[in-house]
């Protein structure tokens, strides 16, 4: 009797973080948080600057600390005042997906992507100017890629392979449809014009960058300077830890 008793109490007083019984604790996948917001989580797919599913990607799901996904729920419910929503790209990243990226940064002779998302730099210098690192912020688990989207849009169609490229940075219309707001640039396009302050963008685009980033720091989230969609969670509970677990659907 006292022991059933003990084991009752224990599972009153465990962490809500438990509940993703398959994750780290701390972790939650965004959906149990935040279910309104939208995915196109490109590394699960081919529509990425590699042109294949990335290592350890084994679904498109978003995993986060349960902080940053906390806040990301947050930002969501403020835009939905405005009939607006979000549209995560990545999330967690496994520090073997980070490999991945490496390694094929290093293959020169792949270049199937670039027309789309590195069509005036070359694969030669993507690590000298940011683009590609040993490792990334994402595999802390607090970093989140993201836009905002109307919630009376529809998603447009996927891109499948063999499907034209066309360059990141032309103008909308003349781009991908990624079914967001304008940004100026598509998601993980490796040029200046996807900086934060850049030129040569619409007006229009200036000011949705602008938006999103004064609502993402106004719930506690940093801006990265090259990128305008993404965003790490300021006093992120493991600064030092690297994850590696691998990305999945659940249970």
């Amino acid at each position: 009797m006292l022991r059933t008793v003990l084991l009752t109490l224990a599972l009153v007083a465990a962490p809500a973080a438990v509940r993703s019984a398959d994750l780290p604790v701390g972790f939650v996948r965004l959906r149990e948080v935040a279910p309104t917001i939208q995915y196109d989580i490109r590394y699960a797919g081919p529509h990425n600057f590699v042109g294949r599913p990335i290592a350890a990607y084994a679904a498109p799901e978003c995993i986060l600390t349960r902080q940053a996904a906390e806040a990301l729920a947050a930002a969501a419910r403020e835009l939905a005042a405005q009939g607006l929503g979000l549209r995560v790209y990545d999330c967690y990243r496994p520090a073997q997906a980070v490999a991945d990226f490496v390694a094929w940064a290093r293959d020169l002779g792949d270049e199937a992507m670039k027309p789309e998302f590195y069509p005036r730099v070359p694969k030669t210098e993507l690590f000298a100017r940011g683009y590609i690192a040993e490792k990334s912020g994402h595999s802390r688990g607090s970093t989140v890629d993201l836009a905002i989207v109307r919630l009376d849009q529809k998603p447009a169609p996927p891109w499948a392979p063999g499907e034209p490229l066309a360059d990141c940075a032309l103008p909308m219309g003349e781009r991908f449809d990624d079914a967001t707001l304008d940004f100026g640039t598509g998601y993980d396009c490796f040029d200046v014009r996807a900086h934060h302050g850049a030129a040569g963008i619409p007006a229009e685009a200036t000011t949705n960058r602008e938006t999103l980033k004064t609502l993402m720091q106004r719930h506690g989230f940093t801006p990265y300077a090259e990128e305008w969609w993404h965003y790490t969670l300021a006093g992120e509970p493991f600064p030092g830890t690297y994850f590696d677990f691998p990305v999945t659907g659940g249970p």
